[in-house]
């Protein structure tokens, strides 16, 4: 069954990892995904999204091995 969940990135992070855990996700370049939240960041939504995404999308969870 499909068990893929969305996390903020802990190893492709700038900010807050929102941009890497999405690009994760996606399977998609993260570069890409940060040029977008730029795009977007120049308005005050896309600025508002990524802001209420870093506090809604949980941290990636760390496996001990």
């Amino acid at each position: 069954m499909f068990d893929k969940k969305l996390y903020r990135s802990v190893n492709n992070k700038m900010l807050c990892g929102v941009c890497g855990g999405i690009g994760e996700y996606f399977n998609i370049d993260a570069t890409l995904v940060r040029l977008a939240a730029v795009l977007l960041g120049c308005t005050g939504t896309g600025l508002l999204a990524y802001i209420v995404a870093a506090i809604i999308i949980p941290v990636e969870p760390v496996n001990p091995a």
